[in-house]
């Protein structure tokens, strides 16, 4: 069996060999630590240069000046710099061991590792990569004690060092068997007394500090639950307020915070560098305002302040907002913890970077830790989440074409094409890291439960369910009583049709309630996200009473969760509530609802159509959020979709055409103008859309509707098939407005479109049953029957008869789409509802 180092394997050695010189291991493979991408250039260049002199020197066999080089190496200014240098050099040493065929070149090699690496330590012993590499040195020299001191010590400061528990079991393994009877060479006996010095020395840090540091601004509704969840865990907090005329800084200064005011000057890395030259601590993390560290991971933040050999540590940060995403929610890495020293910096006005500025290249010193903060939704979290992982993936690429591989950049990667929804490139790294995992005897790696927990979501948004089912119970093997892994399997067991199965895995994650923290578990998987589920599935069946029941437990048990008000608000409207009723509801329940809180409400009742209510509410959040450009966009539709089209038309404007929701105002704006009647605003409008990126077939579309509106004689224009989209947008609203004119003028757009007459009538019907225009539905898809019969048009002719609440006719029409389409999980699903509006049923209940 052969030891393996952290980016190093060495093939089985002859365990069984005798004699006084035991066979040496051939064919050792080498790879280096895992590097990034250089952020401090002359740092990574310096140790690379020593890596190729040591590379050069060992090639000739000049042991002396491969020796020399460490001095150099200890010669640098900067400590990071001097221990990638050296961790080079030591794996080039151990490289060239393993490649020469003479055992006392070998042996003077391993002797020369050990003495470098030992001399490193004693600079600073809390070195586990180091501690390591002088183990596998002392081990191939059979100093066996010594080098169990060594592992064992690397084994203290880091459990989860790659290899380690294997290079342990290793060594156990040859501890047992014959020894040789003499050192192998002369310096071994103190080579071994200065590792067993060393050893004990090798503890985590004690009594080190950590400090919070904050920029505010008007921020009293989220700043107590973000600062009460995270004071048990610092010894100091910062906060720089740029401007609060509301009760944020009182808030602040009640939690002992030290508050600095100071204007705000447009740079997102001003306000945060000055947060920072404030603090005293000796490690530093930084929250915004509307992020709260899981409570059960206290414990494990504070733990990081002793893992000194680290410089900074990404932690896992979970944005709640129900914009997108399974459950709404979408998951980063982001790199909150570092030491603090004054070169580490903030750069960049809007997207500031620290990054860059820390020692990423040098083998170990930035880690993934499982401490997990929820990030309750500042409006637009998804897609800023969504940006940082698109920013994160280009160093990512750039770290895995300059590195051995290595299993936590794989996850790494999965984790952040997860972020961005190419699941499929997400699912080839995951299934990637859990090989090297297995591979490598990593499976203590704090990161590896959720690795798994992602491979199973991937497999199943790839289309694998039955994959998925087979990875979480495998997965639940490894380990037992992850929720998240059950959760996962309803999801796939769902996405199979097998709706029964996947209440019976909700069901069971209530039963086990959330899995424990140590394998970096979400929130409420074992709580109010399997009630939320089943609450939405009862909802599609019908029984809204268990749905109401379920949700509201939810909303008792955890006002908090931004999650529950969409489906709690659905079940409302659905149970018959006027809009008006449903938002003093959901405020009687939850009175403190916060600006995203609110914009999640005015969602899910624009989604109902309910227009007037939604304007209501998105006018709350913009008096709390003036600046939210996606808050006022939504505002305009909601005017838009009330025929106000004037008011919709100021709106669009108010947005810089520099914003990245420019392109959608402007599309509301040029809408507006025509269907307002201000042809001549309408055609300043279309530049304006030309500009922001508008397409040329939505621009088409437009363009037609323009003409039509100036002269109602004219011939319509042709329209290509990607216009059609858009063209049903509009039709739709035009509908849900009851603007039947306009609707009327613009059907023929639709008719001499490039899109097929069935498509045609399949648009058509859809929006008619969406708006309640129930015979109009059931018109179009009779001619469609009556022409060539398939599965949509049966389909739709089962929903108008559901909807009629004829459930034996629904019944039929459904098992006729059937036949057409046998994989039709939406036919399976209403012919399951109307089973079960027929028969009494067990339900789940919320207790």
């Amino acid at each position: 069996m052969a030891l393996r180092l952290t980016g190093i394997s060495t093939p089985d050695d002859s365990a069984g060999s005798t004699g006084d010189a035991p066979a040496r291991p051939s064919g050792l493979k080498i790879g280096a630590a895992p590097q990034t991408k250089p952020t401090v250039q002359s740092g990574r260049a310096f140790g690379l240069q020593l890596r190729d002199e040591a590379r050069l020197q060992l090639a000739i066999n000049h042991l002396k000046r491969y020796r020399a080089l460490f001095d150099r190496a200890a010669e640098h200014e900067d400590s990071h710099a001097r221990y990638q240098a050296r961790v080079l050099m030591i794996e080039e040493g151990l490289s060239a061991a393993a490649k020469t065929a003479s055992q006392a070149q070998a042996t003077q090699l391993f002797v020369a590792v050990a003495d470098s690496a030992l001399s490193a330590l004693t600079e600073e012993p809390r070195e586990p990569v180091l501690l390591n590499y002088a183990a596998v040195a002392l081990y191939e020299l059979w100093s066996l004690d010594a080098a169990h001191a060594m592992f064992k010590a690397a084994h203290r400061l880091d459990p989860a060092l790659p290899h380690l528990q294997r290079n342990l079991k290793e060594l156990g393994r040859r501890r047992k068997g014959h020894r040789p009877s003499r050192p192998l060479h002369a310096a071994v006996p103190a080579l071994a007394a200065r590792a067993r010095r060393l050893a004990p020395k090798a503890q985590p840090a004690q009594n080190l500090t950590l400090g919070l540091c904050m920029i505010v601004k008007d921020e009293e509704e989220m700043l107590p639950k973000s600062l009460a969840a995270i004071a048990p865990a610092v010894d100091e907090i910062v906060i720089v307020d740029t401007g609060s005329t509301d009760r944020t800084i009182e808030i602040a200064k009640s939690f002992g915070a030290k508050v600095i005011e100071r204007p705000w000057t447009g740079s997102f890395a001003d306000a945060r560098n000055a947060s920072f030259e404030a603090a005293s601590t000796d490690w530093i993390m930084y929250l915004d305002a509307d992020e709260v560290l899981v409570g059960d991971d206290v414990g494990r933040l504070r733990t990081l302040t002793g893992r000194t050999w680290r410089e900074a540590f990404y932690l896992a940060l979970t944005s709640f907002t129900g914009e997108a995403g399974d459950d709404g929610a979408v998951t980063n890495s982001v790199l909150r913890v570092f030491r603090n020293r004054p070169t580490y910096r903030f750069e960049g006005r809007l997207h500031e970077q620290i990054a860059h500025n820390l020692p990423s290249y040098a083998a170990g010193r930035l880690e993934q830790s499982s401490v997990r903060v929820d990030h309750y939704g500042y409006l637009g979290a998804v897609r800023d989440a969504k940006e940082k992982s698109r920013r994160n993936l280009e160093l990512l690429k750039a770290q895995a074409a300059e590195s051995a591989p290595s299993a936590f950049l794989h996850f790494n990667l999965g984790t952040e094409y997860a972020a961005i929804g190419d699941y499929a490139s997400a699912l080839t790294e995951f299934q990637r890291s859990l090989t090297l995992v297995q591979a490598g005897g990593e499976e203590n790696n704090d990161y590896v439960p959720t690795l798994v927990q992602r491979l199973v979501t991937a497999l199943r948004a790839c289309g694998r369910p039955e994959d998925a089912l087979t990875q979480a119970e495998e997965g639940l093997g490894r380990f037992p009583g992850f929720t998240d892994l059950v959760y996962a399997q309803a999801q796939a067991a769902l996405a199979l049709g097998r709706e029964d199965d996947a209440i019976a895995y909700w069901t069971r994650c209530i039963e086990m309630g959330d899995a424990p923290a140590r394998y970096g578990a979400a929130v409420g998987a074992g709580t109010h996200r399997p009630r939320i589920a089943l609450a939405d599935l009862y909802m599609r069946r019908g029984n809204l009473k268990t749905a109401r029941e379920l949700l509201d437990w939810c909303v008792a048990k955890h006002p908090d969760f931004i999650g529950v008000i969409d489906p709690y608000a659905t079940v409302l409207l659905r149970s018959g509530l006027a809009p008006d009723q449903v938002t003093a509801q959901v405020e009687a329940e939850l009175p403190t609802l916060t600006p995203a809180a609110r914009f999640v409400l005015a969602s899910s009742l624009y989604r109902h159509g309910a227009m007037p209510a939604a304007e209501i509410q998105f006018r709350a959040v913009l008096e709390a959020r003036p600046s939210s450009t996606q808050v006022r966009v939504q505002l305009a539709e909601a005017l838009l979709n009330q025929g106000r089209y004037a008011e919709a038309a100021v709106e669009s404007t108010r947005i810089d055409d520099g914003d990245p929701y420019a392109a959608l105002a402007a599309r509301i704006e040029l809408w507006s103008r025509i269907a307002g009647g201000d042809l001549k605003a309408a055609a300043s409008a279309s530049l304006r859309a030309a500009t922001l990126g508008v397409s040329a077939s939505e621009r088409a579309v437009f363009a037609a509707w323009l003409s039509l509106a100036g002269d109602p004689t004219a011939q319509p224009h042709s329209l290509p098939v990607a216009a059609t989209p858009l063209l049903g947008v509009i039709l739709e609203t035009l509908l849900r407005g009851h603007d039947f004119e306009t609707f009327e003028r613009l059907i023929p757009l639709l008719k001499v479109s490039a899109l097929p007459e069935r498509e045609q009538r399949e648009l058509l019907a859809s929006m008619y049953l969406a708006q309640g225009f129930l015979p109009m539905a059931a018109q179009e898809w009779m001619a469609v029957c009556e022409y060539r019969p398939d599965a949509r048009a049966l389909l739709g002719l089962a929903r108008v008869a559901e909807r009629h609440g004829q459930l034996d006719d629904a019944a039929v029409f459904a098992a006729e789409a059937l036949e057409h389409d046998p994989d039709s999980a939406a036919a399976r699903d209403l012919i399951g509802r109307c089973a079960a509006a027929a028969t009494p049923q067990v339900v789940l209940t919320a207790s």
